[in-house]
């Protein structure tokens, strides 16, 4: 498969009473199929969401926008374009970030979390020096890493509620 140009379509999930900042690297293809963010069914990050915050799997779009909003999460990714080959994180080259002072320019953002360890190498690179704001990593919820368990990310992922 050979590296195409895609450029994200998502738009970011935030409000004026986010406190925390989830940043990906970039949509998977089936994310890009859905229009929404982990949209590949072996991704773990909403039924991660849901347990750290006591609820159901959101299923819809607008539930997990509203899960989102509840908990006051704010959600996007890293990357506006990029070369990537199909959803490969380790293939992405030919880098342009998003500009995240949009979500910080309206919400008082208490932390910054990065699910993965491409997202966080390309956040420290190229959005750091920008904003001056240091991120967490946390390990990446993809069905890449089936290595880690949802109990395994849980244990990592549940500092999120301290700061929301």
């Amino acid at each position: 498969m050979n590296s195409q140009k895609q450029f994200h379509s998502i738009e970011p999930v935030y409000n004026e009473n986010s406190s925390i900042l989830i940043l990906g690297s970039f949509p998977s293809v089936r994310s890009r199929e859905a229009k929404f963010f982990y949209g590949h069914p072996q991704n773990r990050f909403w039924k991660l969401i849901a347990r750290i915050y006591n609820t159901d799997t959101p299923q819809t779009t607008e539930q997990k926008k509203a899960l989102l909003t509840a908990n006051r999460i704010a959600l996007w990714d890293v990357i506006a374009s990029c070369e990537i080959k199909g959803s490969s994180d380790s293939s992405i080259t030919d880098v342009v970030v998003n500009d995240i002072s949009i979500i910080l320019g309206t919400a008082d953002i208490k932390a910054i979390f990065c699910n993965g360890a491409r997202a966080y190498d390309l956040y420290c690179k190229h959005i750091r020096p920008a904003v001056n704001i240091e991120a967490i990593k946390l390990p990446s919820t993809s069905p890449a890493n089936a290595a880690c368990s949802l109990d395994r990310l849980y244990e990592s992922w549940k500092i999120i509620k301290e700061y929301t």
